[in-house]
């Protein structure tokens, strides 16, 4: 296996801030076992960003996932799981519908020995932008199948994370209440959109599991380092979950996909929430 120098990396000192601090399987080139060797002890928990698809997957093994347990346990490592990105559970196709629930439903079954602290759901939209498909009903109840489907094996409704992505997430609050899903608040993809960020925390914080966070850079590349986030947001995102009751943990996963963006990241937690770090 092929070592990644960390002589001049930073270390944000675990279990001091009110949240479990987490980022992506790829912050390396290389495949997900040896990302986590590389980030264990630095992070306390990484999001498995899954793939499967005719041209390519990289669902791990058996024995990876008996690897990956492993290493949990012997850095005190926690997993939120990615399901697959090209699930489209709310498809006018019903083979396309059918196909995306059982491709989510495998996954889940695959990672379940790792104990997930919870696994992240795109209710993908037909197209991109501020309203998800041109027949709302449809694509609802497209999504209320899938979501009853692939709740039927007993999976806990509230390890299911809904994601916010680019479209207004009220076309799925109803979806999120009926099925007691949690919730995923995607902090950059509000900020890319120009939504209002404390309005979502205030009205979504007491579902979310999960956030992800991550910077828009000046080219406007989003997934970057969290040095882009505005002054204030992240320091007054730890403050709020600061005042939840300890045994209520959330995760905030910084994701990027890169060292150097990984790296810059963690330096401005280390800076951003000195207080905290003390």
């Amino acid at each position: 296996m092929k070592s990644f120098s960390t002589d001049n990396a930073v270390s944000v000192p675990r279990g001091r801030l009110p949240f479990r601090l987490g980022t992506t399987s790829y912050i390396i080139p290389a495949d997900i076992l040896p990302n986590l060797h590389h980030l264990s002890g630095r992070v306390d928990d990484v999001e498995l960003v899954l793939f499967e698809s005719d041209e390519f997957s990289n669902l791990p093994s058996p024995a990876d996932i008996e690897a990956m347990a492993t290493l949990a346990r012997k850095h005190e490592l926690t997993f939120t799981v990615h399901l697959p990105l090209d699930a489209h559970t709310g498809s006018a196709d019903e083979e396309e519908r059918v196909s995306s629930v059982a491709k989510c439903r495998r996954v889940i079954e695959l990672t379940a020995p790792l104990s997930p602290f919870a696994w992240v759901l795109h209710l993908a939209g037909d197209r991109r932008g501020n309203v998800p498909s041109d027949d709302m009903p449809r694509w609802v109840e497209q999504h209320q199948r899938s979501l009853a489907q692939l709740l039927e094996n007993g999976v806990p409704p509230s390890l299911i994370c809904v994601e916010t992505l680019d479209y207004d997430f009220d076309y799925v609050a109803s979806l999120v209440e009926e099925f007691n899903l949690s919730v995923c608040l995607d902090i950059g993809h509000l900020l890319v959109m120009g939504r209002d960020v404390e309005a979502h925390i205030d009205r979504w914080i007491d579902r979310t599991r999960i956030f992800h966070i991550h910077g828009i850079d000046t080219t406007g590349k989003d997934h970057s380092s969290l040095r882009y986030l505005p002054k204030g947001l992240l320091e007054g995102l730890a403050s709020r979950l600061g005042a939840l009751p300890l045994d209520d943990m959330r995760v905030m996963t910084m994701e990027v996909f890169g060292e150097e963006d990984f790296e810059g990241s963690m330096s401005t937690v280390m800076e951003r929430l000195a207080t905290w770090l003390k």
